[in-house]
This record gives C-alpha cells, structure tokens and sequence, in this order.
C-alpha cells in the first residue's frame, strides 16, 4: 500500500487510541465520538483532558503495527479488522458498555449477524454436565441460534462441537491473538468452525498469545455478542461466573442448569439461581425467554409427549448422576440379581446407560 494510502488509513486513530495509555475502550470511544476520524488534525484536542504524555502517544502513528495488521489480513482469505465504527462490526456486542475498540476476525463476518447464545461452563465437566451440553446445545441450533463460547477445554468445546454436528453455526472468542490458536489441541475444532461457516475473534493483535489477564476481558465479549449466557455447569469460582457477571452488566438473560448440593461443579450455577439466573429444566426455558427480545424467529420447541416407562420404579431411582446397582436394588426393595437384568435391558432400549460407579438415565432424543 502506497505510503499516502497509509497516511489516511482508518485504523491509524484507533491504533493510536488503543496504544495511549490511561484510555481504556469507554474512554476511547468517547474521545473518537467527540473528535471525530480526522482528530489527528482536530484542534478540540486540546480541549480535552488529557495529560501531555497523553496528547503525545495520541499524536504517535503506530505504523509498524498497522503494517503487521495488514499484512496478517492480506494472508487469509477471511480475515478482517473491525473498528468499533465499521459497518460489519456487531451491532449486539457495540451496544455493550466496554466493547473493544478494535475486533480482529478470521471466518465469516455474517456469522457475527447472527442471534446468538453464549454456552460457558467448567473446564472439567461431570458426565451430567458434558450430557446436558451434548443434548441442549443440538435443540438450541435447531431453534436458529449461533452458538458463541470461548474455546476452552470442557464445556466451552463440547459446545462448539455440539453445534457443529448439528450443522449449526458457532463462533469462538479466544483469549489470544488469532495466529496464537489456544488450546492447542482445539486447533482442529477452530479450522472446523471456520469451515463450516462460523468466525473466530479476539481483541488480542493476531500475534499475541495466551496470557492471565486476557481472558477474563475476553469474556465480556463471548457476553457482549450474544443474547444471553446459559452456564451449563460451574463452581462457585469459576471464570464462567465472570461472564455471567458481565451478561448482568450488559442487560443480557443469564440461564443456568440446577445441580445436586453435593456436586461441587454444580455450585456456581446453584448460586446464580439463587441470584435471580433463570433456572432451566428444558430447552423451552432458554427459548420462551429469548422469544421475548429476540428478533430472530426463534422456533419454540413444543411439549415432549409422554412416553410409557418401562420398569417406572426401577427408572425412578437412577438419576443423571451415577447410582450404584446394589442402591439402586436397595432403593426398589428388589433382588440384585433381578435389578441387574432389568438395568441390562433399559440399556439395550437406551434408557440408562452403564458408567463408572453403576448407571445413569440416558438422555433419549
């Protein structure tokens, strides 16, 4: 790009803006709003209250950086670099308070068009947890919504993979820059999204890696893009809670899936219930609700018919956590022999299912 072309880019002020420091996204927002795209030149500066180091970063051209930039955009056929004021930048995530000045993108930009959910949850997930994302995650994609999380081990990736055997779409919000993919092991699960038409981002510059503090900035935006956040599965500290935090702070819809007092990883979502979190039994309480505000014709699932239970006393005594045989033999006041044969049977019809520690009830589509 000819030197004068890059003289009057139009990220030369965000850059400027994001390299001042003190300025932080709100009051880099407000600056740009006040000074408008040729503050460079614009004597209200001046007026501002700005320090001199300030007024000095701010009149500095981060050239070096915008020629990376360009570079690590003209290197991918999808990659773009959405400016809070560019036309393709979401609508949903610029009306949040504290929205990154500059978004970096690598997939399709319709898919940050789409109505989204966030699905966040434990890094190490319970086979209750891992279950509910694998069975709520499908009808959520089949009522229309994207699904947006952050690519982390355990419950972050079962959802995104979830929606992509679906055929959904789902969008990935890292906590590094987009050439620095983290987890490594999600590398594949990323170039899937991309292909199928979903979108990775990150506020992060394209080379930046995996740091602590990245990710809890780049929660607000897995909030900030969506609908509303569903915490499939957390404990009472847990980088979920901190997303769901910020949907309360962004004016978004916060679900969560109830959990046995006695299952640690079910505590932070028992908390946010108690908070005021929606607490969802079925795909219809996430969907009811974002009915309301949504404009995307969102199908609503209708009632599940009923369905005759084989062995109901037997069934009603194994639940989605692991019950041992002979408790359950115990709880039905039945030999564990005869127990044991049944149980056998309402697996092969996929009504339980056998795990370490005895059996579960299976989740039937």
């Amino acid at each position: 790009m000819p030197a004068c072309d890059l003289e009057r880019h139009p990220l030369l002020p965000w850059l400027a803006l994001r390299h001042t420091t003190g300025i932080g996204p709100v009051g880099a927002v407000r600056l740009y709003q006040k000074l408008g795209a040729a503050w460079f030149n614009s004597p209200a500066l001046a007026g501002c209250d700005l320090s001199e180091g300030q007024r000095r970063q701010l009149l500095s051209p981060q050239w070096p950086v915008l020629e990376r930039l360009l570079a690590w955009q003209e290197a991918g056929r999808q990659r773009h670099i959405l400016a809070w004021d560019h036309p393709d930048y979401p609508a949903q995530l610029k009306s949040a308070t504290g929205a990154p000045i500059l978004l970096f993108v690598d997939g399709e930009l319709a898919a940050l068009r789409r109505e989204q959910l966030a699905v966040v949850g434990s890094r190490h997930p319970s086979y209750v947890g891992r279950e509910n994302t694998r069975t709520l995650v499908p009808l959520l994609v089949e009522a229309g919504l994207a699904i947006t999380s952050g690519l982390a081990i355990g419950i972050d990736g079962l959802s995104h993979q979830a929606a992509l055997d679906k055929g959904g779409i789902t969008l990935a919000v890292l906590g590094s820059g987009l050439e620095q993919c983290y987890p490594r092991r999600h590398r594949r699960l990323a170039t899937d999204i991309m292909a199928r038409g979903g979108a990775l981002l990150s506020e992060c510059y394209p080379w930046e890696g995996p740091l602590a503090h990245h990710f809890p900035r780049r929660n607000r935006i897995i909030s900030g893009l969506s609908l509303g956040v569903l915490v499939m599965e957390a404990a009472e500290r847990s980088g979920s809670l901190i997303t769901a935090r910020f949907a309360l702070e962004q004016g978004r819809e916060v679900f969560a899936i109830p959990g046995a007092w006695q299952n640690p990883q079910a505590g932070g979502c028992n908390r946010l219930i108690q908070q005021g979190a929606k607490l969802v039994c079925d795909v219809r309480d996430i969907l009811e609700e974002l009915a309301a505000f949504s404009e995307a014709a969102i199908k609503i699932h209708p009632p599940v018919t009923e369905e005759l239970l084989p062995y109901p006393d037997l069934l009603d005594n194994v639940g989605l956590e692991a019950t041992a045989v002979d408790l359950i033999a115990s709880r039905c006041q039945q030999p564990v022999q005869e127990v044991l044969t049944r149980l056998v049977e309402l697996e092969l019809a996929g009504w339980v299912e056998s795990v370490p520690g005895g059996y579960v009830r299976a989740r039937r589509g």
